[in-house]
């Protein structure tokens, strides 16, 4: 049945299911930690990631319905075969065995397991862990168990009830005063861009473009056909959804910074989430919440496990899609052997690489109306922007890797050659002039067909 209009409570429904999507382990952690990195600075950080972990990812799931892609091969597409199967696998590797996957039983283990633990006994406890949590998602996802009902419906609701009590508790027996929190020397003169790019963590805009095709289905399984109210159904309920998020997260950033009045600024978010829930609601607290969280990042880790599979399985059909859930399963556990604090610090490379990329396929996405699709300016773009992108990488690698005389040689050109570079956006004037630069070549070529044709 064809449908013309959206009522409010179907407007929430898309937007608790955008909100699902979206919500995941980094969500917790990389805000709260962002707070302690700031200080007193931590309303303009929160500005700059709030456009970031916020704003983007609402405009890729625009792109999506703008462009009508059933996902992040059909919306790369116009850049060439090969460039969006590579672009393809790297998302997917990144919200996979990569980074994001691992990270959904690090997070939670880190928040309530490893402060009760010794040290020496912690590399054993992490084992057993995410032996055990992987085992749950293969045996789960591979089954198509209806779980996630259970979960979406009753414990994900009872979750954020609890991080709102936190919040509350927070909130009128606050730890300290903002205003009064120590900076970070990379938040004193750079707090905007600095909290910009620490919104790159929560990998969300990867994740709308990878899961963004699901929403735009839910909202034309409602009776929406229509492009344009496809489109603004998806911006009223992905405002909604992301506005929650939002205020999750400014609340999130601001505990982090009146933190710093009781605790010292530690390695990851999730190690200051653990103390805050034991600061306001003790050792009991924490056990509800690192259980809760638990069972929430388990769901964020099937829908991964699963998009991941489903993907390559369609990309590679001669292997099953048992086969990629299983290599996916067993690869994020070798890689959240790791520890916490190492994934974060070898995926920050990867993704100062694939998020200007994007960034910037999103925005050709939206505009693309305005010059019919063309090819040529989504390869000049992206042509241009991969230039800075791959600098970008080599700038962010670990020490042990930065310290090489190419990467040095790599770097010390950009910082000379590169506008902005310094502050992590020399993709913007690269794919500014990538952008009109392939506008101007549509612009000519049209011109040339019309004279020959006359």
């Amino acid at each position: 049945m064809k449908v013309t209009k959206v009522t409010g409570r179907q407007t929430l429904v898309i937007a608790s299911l955008i909100f699902g999507v979206l919500f995941g382990a980094g969500n917790l952690i990389f805000p709260v930690h962002l707070g302690q990195l700031a200080g007193a600075h931590w309303l303009s950080a929160s500005s700059g990631f709030l456009i970031s972990g916020v704003l983007l990812p609402l405009l890729a799931l625009l792109a999506i319905s703008i462009t009508r892609s059933d996902g992040i091969y059909d919306l790369a597409r116009p850049i060439g075969h090969y460039y969006a199967l590579i672009f393809l696998v790297l998302v997917q590797a990144t919200l996979g065995p990569l980074f994001a996957m691992p990270r959904t039983a690090t997070v939670p283990y880190t928040i309530g397991f490893a402060p009760h633990v010794s040290v020496s006994a912690n590399s054993f406890g992490l084992l057993i862990y995410t032996g055990i949590f992987f085992a749950i998602v293969y045996g789960l996802t591979v089954t198509e168990a209806k779980i996630t009902d259970l979960i979406g419906k009753i414990l994900n609701p009872i979750f954020l009830v609890m991080l709102f009590i936190i919040f509350f508790l927070a909130f009128i027996k606050p730890m300290g005063n903002t205003q009064t929190t120590p900076v970070t020397v990379e938040y004193t003169h750079h707090a905007f861009t600095s909290g910009f790019l620490q919104g790159y963590n929560t990998m969300d805009i990867l994740g709308c473009l990878a899961f963004g095709v699901a929403v735009i289905s839910a909202i034309k399984d409602l009776g929406i056909q229509d492009t344009r109210k496809i489109s603004w159904t998806t911006a009223k309920s992905g405002t909604v959804g992301i506005l929650g998020i939002a205020v999750i997260y400014m609340f999130l950033i601001w505990m982090g910074a009146t933190s710093l009045h009781q605790f010292k600024i530690a390695d990851n978010g999730g190690i200051t989430l653990s103390q805050i829930a034991d600061h306001y609601m003790g050792v009991a607290g924490n056990a509800l919440l690192a259980t809760l969280t638990s069972v929430t990042c388990l769901t964020t880790a099937m829908g991964l496990a699963a998009a991941f599979s489903e993907d390559l399985h369609h990309l590679f059909p001669r292997i099953s899609y048992k086969v990629f859930l299983l290599i996916n399963c067993f690869f994020s556990l070798l890689v959240a052997n790791l520890g916490l604090d190492k994934i974060i610090t070898w995926s920050t490379p990867v993704l100062m690489f694939l998020y200007p990329l994007a960034i910037t396929l999103t925005l050709l996405g939206i505009t693309s109306p305005l010059f019919k699709t063309d090819p040529i300016v989504y390869q000049v773009t992206t042509g241009l922007t991969l230039i800075p992108a791959i600098f970008d990488l080599v700038n962010h690698l670990p020490a042990v890797l930065q310290k090489t005389v190419v990467a040095q040689a790599m770097v010390g050109i950009a910082h000379h050659y590169f506008p902005l570079f310094s502050l992590g956006f020399s993709w913007i004037p690269f794919a500014t002039v990538g952008f009109i630069v392939g506008n101007c070549v549509r612009l000519l070529r049209n011109k040339n067909k019309r004279v020959k044709q006359n």
